[in-house]
C-alpha cells in the first residue's frame, strides 16, 4: 500500500468530496477511514481535504501544479474500483 500512494511531484492538493450520513458515500468513508493515515504518513507535505456536507456526491479533486485540476466522481464505486482510481489520480502529472 505504501508505493501506491506515493503522490507524485506535481500534486499540490488532494480534496474527498462526501455525504457525513448518506447511504451512497459509505463505501468512500470507509475507503478514507483505512486509508488517509498511509496517504498522509507517505505524503506528509501534501494537504490531503476531506468536505463533508449534507447531500453531497462522493467525489475526489486533485489539483497540481499551474492551476490545473482533475475530479473523479466516486460514487457506486467498491473500495477496490476507489483505491485504483485515487492510486491513477495520485500518480498522474496531468
Amino acid at each position: 500500500m505504501a508505493t501506491k500512494y506515493a503522490f507524485a511531484q506535481g500534486l499540490k492538493e488532494l480534496r474527498f468530496l462526501f455525504c457525513q450520513t448518506s447511504e451512497h458515500s459509505a463505501v468512500t468513508r470507509n475507503f478514507l477511514t483505512k486509508s488517509y493515515p498511509t496517504m498522509k504518513k507517505h505524503n506528509p507535505y501534501t494537504p490531503i481535504m476531506l468536505r463533508e456536507a449534507s447531500g453531497t456526491e462522493p467525489k475526489v479533486y486533485a489539483r497540481y501544479e499551474f492551476g490545473k485540476e482533475k475530479m473523479l466522481p466516486l460514487k457506486d464505486l467498491d473500495d477496490k474500483a476507489i483505491e485504483k482510481q485515487i492510486t491513477e489520480l495520485v500518480k498522474s502529472t496531468i
